[in-house]
């Protein structure tokens, strides 16, 4: 991967603070299997977070067209990886979106990679859950959108509780997804 000056800086100064915490964990740092580990974890921290460089209204709107279609569009299933705010340890799973558009619809594409965005940064999943379909809403104005999040917690599986097979779910919704007859058509497709 090509590093601008400043992220190579930045690359620098985490791999020097990892090095310091693989000290305090009792490790040796300067031995083979570590030699690179802190720089390696830099790189790794800076790609898991480039969220926070990206603006996630700027990708729905350079694939937004003029379309008459008013009925439910869904994309389901989309992956995403994100790290929990509060162990920075990883949490995952899938993302469903549906919105009806309200003259304008976005390519289909834009909306993984608007999931992506909010994912690449420190998240709680209930905010993560809002914030896409906040983008959704403001950006194409469309006549509703619902957003479904279902994901495994590291955090509640490696550590504390240890749960492995426990799985959080988070919704939330505008428009006419507040009827409860358009968020059971949408439950039932994703289903599917």
């Amino acid at each position: 991967m090509n590093w601008t000056p400043e992220e190579t800086e930045k690359i620098q100064k985490l791999a020097f603070h990892y090095k310091q915490i693989l000290e305090l964990l009792g490790e040796n740092p300067e031995r083979e299997g570590l030699l690179k580990t802190p720089e390696r974890l830099a790189k790794s921290m800076l790609f898991l977070t480039k969220g926070y460089k990206q603006e996630p209204a700027k990708i729905l709107t350079s694939a937004m067209f003029v379309e008459e279609y008013r009925q439910m569009v869904i994309v389901k299933d989309i992956d995403f990886f994100s790290l929990c705010e509060h162990h920075l340890l990883p949490f995952f799973g899938k993302a469903h979106i549906a919105y009806i558009p309200n003259g304008v619809i976005t390519g289909l594409s834009k909306i993984p990679r608007v999931v992506d965005v909010y994912a690449r940064r420190l998240q709680v999943q209930e905010r993560m859950t809002t914030q896409i379909k906040n983008c959704i809403q403001k950006t194409l104005n469309p006549l509703g959108v619902m957003v479904v999040l279902e994901a495994q917690h590291l955090c509640m599986q490696m550590r504390g509780v240890e749960k492995q097979n426990s799985i959080t779910t988070t919704s939330d919704f505008t428009g006419v997804f507040n009827q409860a007859k358009t968020r059971e058509e949408f439950i039932n497709l994703i289903k599917k």
